[in-house]
């Protein structure tokens, strides 16, 4: 496939995906449970019928080492998106997931022992920066909300803490859920299709926990206004649509990566995922209205321009933009 379509995929798989999230956690945002099930039951029957042919085909990976995987992704996965419903807005959400470059180099250095270069540092600071820019700001208007009154301005604040402190764990876990992963990828080889399967079908009994808090948010979902599907002409509950339409769009982004990792090189994957970080950013603020000050854009270019400093893309652009330069002009 043409590394564009990927490129396609990413972008409109994954931005249109963050826009089906917020419309169902703007309505209901306790919602993060049924949709975290909803996708991982998705993707987990598409892999069962099609990358293990119905359970047929024996993983090449030994499934004990996937158990430890699933623990930490399932967790990453649940903490995410409940952190939505402690008054985490969707742009310092976005942007305090754009952090995980901090997590996996401070998690690379206690672990494996690595080394960085000095512009990596200064990239790593620049992201902290920045997403210390934000968060503080957000915590300011957070704090100062004035419809509230001072006992219920200092309870939403301190769940605003909590769900700060759920982003932080869940950026560490991801961290090193990166680094066994690599592990595990040197010692087997590259399985992808197969790890995206196991990471989604094992968890699934883990719901049975959550199951009073995701059947809660079924019986919200079916009570909502009813929706005309476009051309189809099918008439659901609004918010089981804007549910339907976030699984096919985050499995459409997931499938676009996927791609994009086997067209492309690990830099042009960094910089076209975090290009769509950004443009996704753009479209919530615009199109939601979501509070977003001169300080909160500043935090943002920090977090954007040190992650493009981190995957040395100036270095690859500079030979580029020289043959360009050089080309033969047209009379």
């Amino acid at each position: 496939m043409h590394p564009a379509v990927a490129v396609g995929l990413v972008f409109g798989g994954c931005c249109s995906n963050v826009v089906f999230l917020e419309l169902l956690a703007r309505q209901f945002p306790g919602c993060g449970n049924i949709v975290t099930f909803s996708q991982f039951l998705f993707i987990a029957v598409e892999g069962f019928i099609f990358e293990t042919n119905f359970g047929r085909k024996k993983p090449a990976i030994p499934i004990r080492y996937y158990f430890t995987m699933v623990a930490m992704f399932f967790t990453v996965s649940v903490v995410n998106n409940y952190a939505l419903n402690l008054n985490i807005a969707m742009p310092l959400h976005m942007i305090f997931r754009s952090g995980s470059l901090i997590a996996s180099m401070a998690l690379g250095i206690i672990i494996l022992k690595k080394r960085y270069s000095v512009s990596k540092y200064t990239s790593i600071a620049l992201v902290s920066v920045g997403i210390f820019t934000c968060t503080f700001m957000s915590a300011k208007q957070v704090a100062s909300d004035s419809s509230l009154n001072e006992e219920d301005g200092l309870q939403v604040f301190l769940w605003w803490l909590l769900g700060i402190a759920a982003l932080t764990f869940a950026l560490l876990m991801s961290a090193r859920m990166g680094i066994f992963q690599e592990t595990l990828y040197k010692q087997f080889g590259k399985h992808s299709k197969e790890a995206l399967f196991y990471n989604h079908a094992l968890p699934l009994p883990g719901f049975l926990l959550l199951a009073p808090n995701i059947y809660h948010h079924a019986v919200l979902f079916s009570q909502s206004e009813l929706f005309e599907v476009p051309v189809i002409g099918l008439t659901l509950p609004i918010m089981w649509f804007y549910l339907l339409m976030n699984i096919i769009t985050q499995y459409v982004c997931i499938r676009g990566v996927f791609i994009l990792t086997t067209e492309c090189t690990s830099l042009t994957v960094t910089l076209v995922v975090t290009l769509r970080k950004f443009v996704s950013l753009i479209f919530s603020i615009l199109y939601f209205h979501n509070p977003f000050t001169a300080w909160h854009w500043l935090g943002t270019a920090f977090v954007f321009v040190g992650t493009l400093m981190y995957t040395e893309v100036w270095n690859s652009l500079g030979p580029f933009l020289a043959r360009w330069r050089k080309r033969p002009k047209e009379d």
